[in-house]
């Protein structure tokens, strides 16, 4: 027998065969000797995971950290390889890259969790001896649709905004089936993220616009326009019930941060984050929505959007993400969290190969409660303009500091959001590098920062503002040289994000 199959068993038999309570799961993950990791385009989603996990290890295509950070393996040569249209694709890239092939042989077999994947990623981690801490690709595909959402939302007794699940061959057939839900529509495809396939249809010629994308769907969601505003809430379907997180704020659609009208652009977290009522009918809606998701096969993380109608007041569901998502930062870093493990865990718990057990309804108490929750704010900032240029100068990764008079300067390096200390501070997290290509819609970085970034009427207030505007100052461009190539490589690359 090896010896690091010796130490391994030797660390199993210290622990009971049942891990009891939130001190034995974290004790268990301390000592944990199975490799774990996280294999995406950015180790944002899961950032921190790596200091409550022995062994757990981030894999990733864009290296935000320019090689500091002690658990992040990024490759160092660049491999032939078709353009990327999806995480998927560059999931799988990683996968069969040399360097992270030898990587995983040589520790041995493990688990993999990834922010996307698909069934090619399935069989790859496979023959790398990885099994998925994640429900299948197929089933994942499914319940992501927003139709299949709308239903088992039904299924579950949670609210959605008063719809018609159709297909739409024409406006006249749009107006024909939606009469009930008035003159001011949104229209949802089955598939997409942040804004890219909800449309906003009043007349016949917002209609054409996007009639070729609603057209070619069997299927869409017909929604009454409601004046709303955006939350989120992450939980975690356990065998044992849902764990639920507390809600969140969403910044969505602001022109200061993103391009796409509806598109999401960050989060906040705070004790009063909306009313009382509100939030324990959100509480209640995700621990039913979750209870029905693992009638439906479902285990493990996943984030429900609401809208809230601000003329009634009334809670709707508004979409089902079955992974972890941007907001995941936000969420495994609250007071809440730390005080006891952060969500994700729970969620890789399951795929553990452990019995254990806990009390759902005692930690959804406890993470609900106005003391454990702290006040935090992040925005993701992309490229606005309709315009292809490229980076000459790009800010690093860490702590920044803001002067009085709105200027701010690098003051440290830190992989973690926490090692903010003040209000005059903020995290930042790079995503494109010196070098790389800005066009309409891509990530440049995600600002994190102590406090609020919104108003109480949901605007963005002066602080987000002055950052945005200084990170965004950090950034330097020149118009690439060879344009008119660049312009069909982006038309390529531009319709997905990486996180």
């Amino acid at each position: 027998m090896s010896k690091k199959k010796k130490a391994i068993l030797k660390s199993k038999a210290k622990l009971p065969k049942t891990l009891r309570g939130v001190h034995d799961l974290r004790r268990f993950f301390y000592r944990n000797e199975t490799p774990i990791y996280f294999i995406s385009a950015t180790n944002f989603n899961l950032l921190g995971a790596d200091e409550w996990i022995k062994g757990f290890k981030f894999i990733t295509y864009i290296e935000c950290f320019d090689g500091l950070h002690p658990n992040v393996i990024s490759p160092q040569e660049e491999m032939p390889h078709e353009e990327f249209t999806s995480i998927e694709d560059i999931v799988n890239y990683l996968l069969e890259h040399k360097e992270v092939v030898d990587y995983i042989k040589e520790r041995g077999p493990g688990k993999a969790l990834f922010l996307m994947f698909d069934d090619k990623t399935e069989e790859l981690a496979k023959q790398l001896g990885l099994e998925l801490a994640f429900p299948s690709a197929e089933l994942r595909n499914y319940l992501d649709n927003k139709v299949v959402t709308n239903r088992i939302a039904e299924k579950a007794d949670v609210p959605t905004v008063p719809n018609v699940l159709t297909k739409v061959d024409s406006f006249k057939t749009l107006r024909k089936v939606s009469e009930h839900l008035g003159d001011e529509l949104v229209v949802q495809t089955p598939y997409g993220d942040s804004g890219h396939t909800t449309f906003f249809i009043n007349t016949e010629d917002d209609w054409k616009k996007h009639a070729d994308e609603i057209i070619q769907e069997d299927e869409v969601k017909v929604m009454k326009r409601i004046n709303c505003m955006g939350a989120a809430m992450e939980a975690c379907v356990t065998r044992h019930g849902t764990i639920v997180a507390p809600l969140m704020t969403e910044l969505v659609g602001f022109k200061e941060l993103t391009p796409y009208k509806g598109g999401w652009c960050g989060n906040e977290i705070y004790a009063d984050c909306f009313t009382p009522k509100i939030r324990r009918k959100a509480r209640k809606y995700a621990e039913q929505f979750g209870n029905q998701l693992r009638e439906e096969g479902y285990k493990g993380y996943f984030e429900l959007d609401f809208l809230i109608d601000t003329d009634s007041g009334e809670l709707y569901l508004g979409e089902l993400n079955p992974r972890v998502t941007g907001a995941s930062s936000i969420t495994n870093h609250a007071v809440f969290a730390l005080a006891d493990v952060p969500l994700f865990m729970f969620h890789i718990m399951e795929w553990m190969d452990r019995d254990y057990q806990v009390s759902v309804n005692a930690i959804n108490r406890r993470w609900h409660l106005p003391e454990n929750i702290d006040d935090w704010g992040q925005m993701v900032i992309k490229h606005t303009e309709d315009t292809i240029l490229q980076l000459i100068e790009a800010p690093k990764s860490g702590i920044y500091q803001m002067a009085d008079n709105g200027k701010i300067h690098f003051d440290r390096m830190d992989t973690h959001r926490r090692a903010v200390e003040s209000d005059s501070e903020a995290f930042f997290l790079r995503i494109m590098k010196k070098g790389e290509y800005l066009y309409e819609g891509a990530d440049m970085g995600i600002v994190v920062m102590r406090g609020r970034l919104m108003t109480d009427d949901f605007q963005l207030n002066d602080r987000a503002r002055i950052w945005i505007d200084a990170i965004r100052g950090q950034f330097k461009s020149v118009e690439p040289e060879n344009l008119p190539s660049m312009e069909r490589k982006v038309a390529e690359i531009g319709g997905f994000k990486m996180m």
